[in-house]
């Protein structure tokens, strides 16, 4: 493979990797909450709803693997856990609005 080709499979196997973890359901909305700060579980669930305990927990789990969200607990009393985003989960918020505002323009208001 030359270089540019590999240089090339390196970019779709991160765009992959990416969309792996930002593509399933509730990760986008759990970054764009915690953009906003610190939150608790309940807070969380609050504020992304819909989304089930099980379904949150599975996916503040996945996203913490990630290294996109940190997970603190305060063993109190009584005991407190709190969700807060990484430095790299920080980074990812202005890209996903800016995901967002192009879905608005060439997806939902594009002509098909």
């Amino acid at each position: 493979m030359d270089g540019q080709a590999a240089e090339a499979h390196q970019c779709d196997a991160a765009v992959t990797l990416a969309f792996s973890i930002l593509g399933k359901r509730w990760n986008g909305m759990i970054i764009d909450a915690l953009g906003g700060g610190e939150l608790s579980f309940v807070a969380l669930r609050r504020t992304v709803s819909g989304i089930s305990d099980a379904v949150l927990s599975d996916r503040l789990t996945e996203l913490a693997d990630a290294g996109l969200v940190i997970r603190e607990v305060d063993t109190g009393p009584p005991v407190a856990v709190t969700y807060r985003l990484s430095d790299a989960g920080r980074e990812l918020v202005p890209v996903l609005a800016q995901l967002g505002d192009w879905a608005r323009v060439n997806l939902i208001a594009a002509p098909r």
